[in-house]
């Protein structure tokens, strides 16, 4: 059923985001959004063509007296970030987003919202509606399951475009233009551990990390946030020192490019040192809230007595196992040397689950610099090995260099001018786009990035400026207007 988003401006773009918040689309589960964009696609009697891996192309004709122009790419992913706070029953299989105002801004309630990439997606099927845009000949590029590593556009049939020149709309910053992003890959740790009885006599205590903002690991990663797997970790190195101690459980993160908000570990506390490990904890908590003051202004710690658990990590696997989550790195590694106020290099201790047998760890690294995001990737590999940890690497993909003589470039930038009266911040961006994967596939590609504002994407704080999606979808009607 519609909402009140759809009543917004522009009607046409937010009356499909509208419907999109309705349809399941958590990353590996696109198949309704692509049936969506079918159904509008089949609505206007438009061509389209799916390859293998399940991405689509819609083509649309220029319009009247622009049908030999140059075709223009539009491309954006079907697949959001599926996060809730831990006390909201959503189910992202079934439960369509519920949408709030917040003044100028729009967000979900208690869950992501998905205008990464949603806003883009609606502007695309906005375009495959609209008569009264001038434009070329349009080729809509829908990927899927960007979110877990891009590897829709790294399965794409690049021999389905015939454009070379291409608009993503997958940046989240209005006024700016982005022409370079980070190139990244996945670094999967398995510790094996042994697990025997609870020794007698044992304290079961659960601890919980929460109330931290989290965010998109590399949009956010140079505000300094809390890592909830990070942070749980350190409290629990420094206030279990000396004491009969064992690792039950330690659970934290979900999604490899989300910072943590969250984490909870089970452990068990010899019955003399109960007391003692209580109040260390507290004492390492006011540590971390006084280096976190102003950044994680509500973070909190609940200690509770929890039910024994059947058996609990042996002392060397809980001591492998703790040192190894302090140890890994989080957070900034590198700034860019060239590019003013960039990240080059980071990583994202993005999620840690513990089983009867093996504890995984799930690590995300990123830079603009192929031999940092190796070199970084390597030092992981050396803090597993150390804690006797084997490690699976995924295949990295590429980054987007800039070109900023392109032709391209100048048009957006041109149109940026006349529209807002100034030229548009140029930028590179410390996440990884699609730009980067498909610039490989099909050589010879210009390329640019625009979006509208869209903040702390992947978290349940995500929210999207209600204007900037009417200033960006005028921007780029104007822009297909200009290089029909």
């Amino acid at each position: 059923m519609p909402t009140f988003v759809s009543d917004l401006e522009p009607a046409d773009l937010w009356g499909h985001f509208d419907r999109i918040m309705e349809i399941p689309r958590g990353s590996g589960n696109e198949d309704g959004m692509r049936a969506y964009v079918l159904e509008v696609a089949e609505r206007n009697g438009l061509e389209h063509e799916r390859d293998e891996a399940g991405n689509l192309v819609v083509r649309k004709p220029g319009a009247a007296g622009h049908g030999d122009a140059p075709i223009t790419v539009l491309q954006s992913h079907l697949d959001m970030v599926n996060e809730k706070n831990a006390d909201v029953d959503h189910d992202f299989f079934t439960d369509p987003l519920v949408p709030r105002r917040e003044g100028e801004y729009l967000k979900a309630t208690g869950t992501t919202l998905g205008s990464d990439n949603g806003i883009g997606v609606a502007a695309m099927l906005a375009l495959m509606d609209a008569d009264d845009v001038e434009h070329g000949p349009l080729e809509l590029l829908f990927t899927i399951d960007e979110e877990r590593g891009l590897t829709g556009a790294g399965q794409l049939d690049g021999s389905m475009l015939r454009g070379r020149r291409l608009i993503n709309l997958d940046t989240e910053e209005e006024g700016a233009v982005y022409v370079g992003c980070s190139g990244g890959g996945d670094s999967r740790l398995s510790l094996a551990v042994t697990r025997t009885a609870p020794p007698t006599g044992a304290t079961a205590v659960r601890i919980a990390i929460r109330g931290l903002k989290g965010g998109h690991s590399g949009m956010d990663i140079h505000l300094q946030r809390g890592n909830a797997i990070s942070l749980l970790a350190r409290l629990l190195d420094g206030a279990a020192s000396g004491t009969d101690f064992r690792l039950a459980a330690f659970e934290g993160g979900d999604k490899r490019n989300a910072i943590p908000r969250e984490a909870t570990a089970t452990v068990l506390v010899g019955e003399a040192d109960a007391d003692g490990f209580r109040q260390r904890l507290s004492t390492e908590l006011d540590r971390v809230r006084e280096a976190f003051a102003s950044t994680e202004p509500a973070l909190a710690m609940t200690v509770e007595e929890a039910p024994p658990p059947d058996g609990a990590l042996d002392e060397a696997s809980t001591w492998r196992a703790l040192h190894l989550l302090h140890a890994l790195p989080h957070g900034v590694a590198a700034m860019s040397h060239d590019i003013p106020d960039l990240v080059e290099t980071s990583t994202n201790l993005a999620r840690v689950r513990t089983g009867d047998e093996e504890m995984t760890v799930l690590m995300n690294t990123r830079s603009s610099v192929a031999a940092e995001l190796e070199a970084l990737r390597a030092r992981i590999r050396s803090i597993a090995h150390l804690a006797g940890a084997d490690v699976t690497e995924g295949t990295p993909y590429p980054g987007w260099k800039p070109d900023l003589d392109s032709e391209l470039l100048r048009e957006v930038t041109a149109v940026y001018r006349e529209a807002l009266g100034h030229d548009p911040a140029i930028k590179a961006i410390h996440a990884g786009l699609e730009t980067g994967v498909i610039g490989e596939k099909v050589p010879g590609m210009d390329m640019v990035s625009m979006g509208p504002q869209i903040e702390s994407p992947h978290s349940p704080d995500e929210r999207v400026r209600i204007p900037s999606v009417a200033d960006f979808w005028t921007l780029l009607t104007r822009i297909l207007e200009r290089i029909a």
